[in-house]
């Protein structure tokens, strides 16, 4: 099982921006794919981004337009940068890596296709 690490979590006004961060333990190289995912108290886990490297990128429809995933290969990490945030971003940014397949697709948002996980960064917008 791969280990994952997330930073950048804050505190940050509605509007501003931030950047969160996913390190692997794996070369980065190897990893084919990744997502973000957030929970908010008393709510479910949802996908916010995920890369199918080399291929594909997908965002739910609430940080569309918004937020952006990106490899960064010399840095062996994952970035989620995060523009005109909301209070409803307010939430536990989770990253996650080994997805069950091997191509692309939405499907990559759920987050019962993964296996490695981290501990989580937490990101509150005030408005």
């Amino acid at each position: 099982q791969v280990n994952v690490v997330e930073s950048g979590g804050g505190s940050v006004q509605a509007g501003g921006s931030l950047t969160l961060s996913c390190a692997v333990s794996d070369d980065i190289t190897n990893v084919h794919c990744m997502g973000w995912f957030r929970q908010a108290p008393g709510k479910e886990r949802e996908g916010v981004a995920a890369i199918y490297v080399g291929q594909s990128t997908y965002y739910s429809d609430s940080v569309k337009g918004r937020f952006t995933i990106a490899l960064d290969n010399a840095r062996d990490r994952v970035a989620l940068q995060m523009n005109d945030v909301k209070p409803e971003d307010t939430a536990m940014y989770y990253c996650a890596t080994e997805c069950r397949w091997a191509v692309p697709g939405s499907w990559l948002l759920k987050s019962s296709e993964y296996k490695s996980w981290g501990q989580g960064t937490q990101v509150t917008v005030s408005s």
